[in-house]
């Protein structure tokens, strides 16, 4: 599963740290979801949506290769 935390993050002037903060997590968890080596639970997705005001499939999106 890709997301476009990072890009999410620039546009509403978070650092790693500040959306961890925001949703209780590290901000090891925040690096690694954006590096695509941790999927986050529904309800962590759900936290991150409501940072951004955007319904998850905007932030969370499934590659062909997830299908499998």
């Amino acid at each position: 599963m890709k997301n476009n935390i990072k890009v999410q993050r620039a546009i509403h002037h978070l650092t790693q740290a500040q959306l961890a903060e925001k949703i209780g997590v590290s901000r090891q968890t925040i690096n690694a979801m954006e590096l695509n080596k941790y999927v986050p639970s529904t309800l962590l997705s759900l936290k991150i949506s409501t940072i951004f005001k955007l319904p998850v499939n905007e932030i969370f999106f499934l590659e062909k290769s997830d299908y499998k």
